[in-house]
């Protein structure tokens, strides 16, 4: 209903009772054009801001690789510094780049697919930094390009919340550092690999509906969903996961720039049984937003600023930085695009809750860093209210490329980092990490219950990493839920087993199925133990679930990181005790 007035409010009156008890209101919003305040409506559209880099084929090799290794220098170790920038390329051929990725640092091409734009060199994650320990490189990303490696093979030796997406490489992947050292990530999903990959020392990777050229070797953990070429199902020799297609996708939304220069947002659309790429046979089928259709934002703007225009119906654009919140961000509107740059980081102050999405269709959250602040908030995200119980099967909410974290850059907490109410919800590669290392670090000193919570029914979880939290790392309240691929460390702090007890248990499991659950499905999870302040603690479980033939584990591990600590069952009373030295996996194939 357009109504073309001034007021202060908007009282309703109900004409028709549809009970003897009174009226139902299921949904109602106002929509205001014309701000309260005098300033008026906030505009779409806008710069992006100045750690947002721009390159298009015009430029000389030598200017574009000066400004790729000014911000490598500064980002190589900087693992908890505020600054974050987006490398972005326009379509079109560059060559003899190497494009060198630190922390914070997303790089990504402009075009609506990713063979619009083709790097002639490489994109190179390597672990130099760290003495050749790829375990910490968190925090970057690669998106939406074409690059042929200068040797035949690119390198990608990436850990947590470093996804690989929409990237066609025109050679070989290899996800090893330098020298072949530690590694423990990670997440590729709608790319394809002409060659072939390569994880060699990668403990666990996750990839998605892509197409490879082949697999080398295993680990402990490697899991692929709808993923063309990929090995046969063979857990736990080798611990190959394989399931030929994924039940409901949707691509993470990416920012490209039109045949007019212009700046647009693609949506892609809902995939349902889907297997390789989802721009095999052309442009990824989806919806096109202008950017005048979203509030361009910057570090600077306050929470009042973004709820503004998020009222006035215009999505978000979150451009590199760190955004202070002293007040929740309501995400109240159906298809709501919520996207950040660069690893945009919301901090929130005061203890609110960062954001909240109500209980609607099809809202896109991706791209963001949640990082708790030094008031504990009960939770940093909440995708629909307590009690929601719309179905959203049609059109869901989705969560990609979402991160959290509790301390390390410095104090931090927050009892729940995410929690799911809204039914049929898309987890899309998540990492919530309480800090086992960094500034702020201690049982007391960054304290978080757990990461997620999920009690809406029919929600599916792609790449779920949920890293040591105090108590149950993922609790699933919901019916019909899915996780493909999880990855966990429990806590490494707790001062000793008397104050790591849930009732008369020993310890927490990593991912706690609720008793009242009837129906769920888990492939490919692992949970590893390293109690280093004291290893004689020893956690029951790494898995807990009600024992009845509609909830069902597929490939399931635990791991004693070098015998320090021990989980005595890999799920509830089966599986033998991950313990000893040798760190080597004790697997369960199905349960029950």
């Amino acid at each position: 209903l357009d109504v073309s007035a001034t007021g202060r409010y908007v009282r309703m009156y109900g004409l028709t009772r549809a009970t003897a008890y009174g009226y139902s209101l299921w949904e109602f919003a106002v929509n205001t054009t014309g701000g309260g305040d005098g300033g008026g409506d906030l505009p779409g559209g806008g710069d992006l801001g100045p750690n947002v880099k721009v390159f298009d084929p015009s430029m000389s090799s030598a200017s574009i690789q000066s400004t790729l290794d000014t911000i490598f220098g500064q980002q190589e170790s900087n693992q908890f510094g505020s600054q974050r920038y987006a490398l972005l390329f326009k379509p079109g051929t560059y060559s003899g780049l190497n494009a060198q990725i630190g922390f914070y640092t997303s790089i990504a091409g402009l075009g609506q697919s990713p063979d619009n734009v083709t790097i002639n060199g490489d994109i190179t994650v390597d672990a130099g930094w760290f003495n050749g320990n790829a375990t910490q490189n968190f925090w970057r990303s690669a998106e939406n390009l074409a690059v042929v490696p200068v040797n035949g093979t690119d390198r990608w030796a990436v850990a947590q919340a470093a996804p690989f997406r929409r990237i066609h490489v025109r050679g070989g992947l290899n996800l090893a550092p330098n020298g072949y050292g530690w590694a423990s990530g990670g997440y590729i999903a709608d790319s394809k690999i002409d060659g072939t990959v390569g994880p060699y020392s990668q403990q666990q990777w996750f990839t998605r509906d892509s197409t490879i050229g082949g697999w080398t070797n295993a680990v402990w953990n490697m899991v692929f969903s709808g993923v063309v070429g990929a090995p046969a199902q063979s857990f736990p020799n080798p611990p190959y996961t394989t399931l030929a297609t994924s039940p409901v996708t949707r691509e993470k939304p990416y920012l490209y720039v039109d045949s007019g220069g212009a700046y647009r947002v693609f949506v892609p659309s809902l995939r349902t049984n889907s297997s390789g790429v989802s721009w095999a046979n052309g442009a990824t089928p989806g919806t096109s937003i202008p950017l005048t259709q979203f509030y361009v934002a910057k570090p600077s703007d306050s929470a009042a600023t973004l709820n503004q225009a998020l009222g006035q119906g215009l999505n978000l654009l979150f451009t590199p930085g760190i955004y202070h919140l002293n007040q929740t961000l309501n995400v109240t509107r159906a298809d709501t695009v919520v996207l950040g740059l660069g690893y945009a980081t919301l901090i929130p102050d005061n203890g609110v809750v960062a954001m909240n999405v109500a209980d609607v269709d099809g809202v896109k959250i991706a791209g963001l860093l949640f990082d708790a602040g030094t008031v504990n908030s009960p939770v940093l995200l909440r995708v629909g209210p307590d009690g929601a119980s719309a179905s959203h099967a049609g059109n869901p909410t989705s969560i990609q490329d979402v991160f959290f974290r509790i301390g390390g850059a410095g104090p931090g907490s927050a009892t729940t980092s995410v929690v799911v109410n809204s039914d049929n919800t898309i987890i899309d590669h998540i990492w919530a990490w309480r800090a086992d290392h960094g500034a702020g670090v201690g049982w007391n000193t960054n304290p978080a219950d757990t990461g997620l919570i999920v009690n809406g029914d029919n929600v599916t979880a792609y790449g779920l990493f949920v890293e040591h939290y105090r108590k149950y790392e993922v609790i699933w309240n919901g019916q019909g839920g899915k996780t493909i691929f999880f990855q966990n460390e429990l806590p490494y702090d707790p001062p000793n087993q008397a104050s790591w007890m849930n009732g008369s248990t020993r310890g927490y499991a990593a991912y706690k199925v609720a008793d009242s659950v009837t129906s769920h499905e888990a492939w490919g999870m692992g949970s590893y133990c390293n109690f280093s302040t004291d290893p004689s603690i020893v956690a029951e479980r790494g898995f807990e679930a009600p024992n009845r033939s509609g909830v069902r584990f597929h490939d399931l591990l635990t791991v004693s990181l070098g015998g320090v600590g021990t989980i005595a069952h890999v799920i509830n009373d089966t599986g033998g005790a991950a313990q000893g030295t040798a760190t080597v996996p004790v697997n369960v194939v199905s349960y029950p």
